[in-house]
């Protein structure tokens, strides 16, 4: 089943976003994750058949991974959730999340292992990336001397805006931003040292966190090909842009066209399309060492 905008008649939706569906199940949350897929912050008119459930069920095996903290998920199968959803078990299965209502940061911790895509432009142009000198000398696609942690702004439309250490305290206090630099960090470095033993690099990476009951938890996703740059570690060549497992294969696509990267934005060809599903299912598969559910119809 392709989802690219759902209404769930009965349960208030909360927001629409780039990917999700939110709603409102009064003590909970339920995020559903559609077929929607976005570039250059806007959304596309295709949707990518098997997305949705590829970003639920790959951030689902890496929050049952990950136990060193506390993480959103309340429940991830049909069967555990309220009854008034039962209608919806089709639209529902293998995308969706009930989650905790925690109360979002308002800071994109970002992680990078190597130099790549907005980081290798601004490392050309000042050897440096958000503000943090680098050695001289470092390649495209070569990994970095240590971990980046480079929070940025979460722009509710448009783009995302990279800021210092010293704003990231300011908007969130030192002792939280201490503490989601940290775990941000833990979590990339454990998932980029998994990954590389089933065959990908991970180049970065975004985290989300929230503050829910006082303490830090893990919200939002988690290491998907939406959220993170996929490389096969096969073709991974120094000087290059290696080929990915995530959306660049989207944008590489778009940066041969004439677009201005302003909506409306255009159809995809079938074959990106159908690309793009192959190599979000062929991670999951990988990293997962699970075949994804089968299909709802």
């Amino acid at each position: 089943m392709l989802i690219h905008s759902l209404e769930l008649p009965g349960i208030r939706k909360l927001a629409s976003g780039k990917v999700r569906e939110i709603f409102d199940l009064g003590e909970h949350l339920l995020l559903v994750t559609t077929d929607r897929i976005s570039a250059f912050d806007c959304i596309l008119p295709n949707a990518i058949p098997r997305k949705g459930e590829v970003l639920t069920q790959l951030s689902s095996f890496w929050f049952e991974k990950f136990t060193f903290l506390p993480n959103q998920i309340v429940a991830v199968d049909c069967e555990h959730f309220p009854a008034a959803l039962r209608p919806f078990d089709e639209q529902l299965r293998g995308r969706s999340m009930l989650v905790k209502k925690a109360q979002p940061l308002p800071v994109e911790c970002v992680v990078r292992g190597y130099l790549a895509g907005g980081g290798w432009k601004e490392y050309q142009a000042s050897q440096s990336i958000c503000g943090i000198k680098l050695p001289g000398g470092l390649q495209q696609a070569q990994q970095l001397p240590e971990t980046l942690f480079t929070p940025s702004t979460k722009a509710a439309s448009g783009h995302d805006e990279n800021i210092s250490w010293e704003q990231c305290c300011g908007l969130v206090g030192e002792s939280i931003a201490k503490k989601v630099r940290d775990y941000a960090i833990r979590l990339y470095e454990e998932g980029r040292t998994y990954a590389a033993g089933h065959g990908i690099l991970i180049a970065d990476t975004k985290f989300e966190f929230g503050i829910f009951n006082g303490e830090v938890i893990l919200i939002d996703e988690c290491l998907t090909p939406d959220s993170s740059r996929f490389w096969p570690e096969a073709d991974h060549r120094l000087g290059i842009s290696p080929p990915s497992f995530d959306k660049q294969f989207v944008r590489d696509y778009l940066e041969t066209l004439s677009w201005d990267k302003t909506p409306p934005a255009p159809e995809l060809p079938a074959s990106v399309v159908e690309g793009t599903s192959a190599k979000y299912i062929e991670a999951y598969e990988r990293l997962s060492r699970r075949q994804l559910r089968a299909e709802t119809r």
